[in-house]
């Protein structure tokens, strides 16, 4: 049996404490390559926004650095999953963050 405390049944003079937690980024849990946050395969849209944010003045360097994310993402997954490689990782790491023309 679980006993449960109501606000009524605290003292007048009884203080409240509320724990708040820090909010959790959207980054990258290594080696499943699943957002911390959400649970999604990163990067997912939170982190992609934010990436684009980031990287705003240097689309370039943007692409650089998930070139480098997209083939340590592929190490991993095919080492977890040799029989399964990963698939549309170009898509998932690249294709979105291509300057617009």
């Amino acid at each position: 049996m679980r006993a449960t405390l109501a606000l009524r049944d605290l003292p007048r003079d009884a203080v409240a404490v509320m724990v708040v937690r820090p909010p959790v980024p959207h980054v990258a849990m290594r080696p499943l390559w699943r957002c911390r946050n959400c649970g999604r395969e990163w990067p997912c849209q939170p982190a992609k926004l934010a990436l684009l944010t980031e990287y705003r003045d240097s689309r370039t360097a943007l692409l650089v650095y998930l070139g480098t994310l997209m083939h340590e993402a592929t190490t991993q997954l095919t080492q977890l999953h040799p029989d399964h490689p990963p698939a549309r990782m170009t898509e998932r790491f690249l294709s979105w963050a291509r300057a617009r023309t």
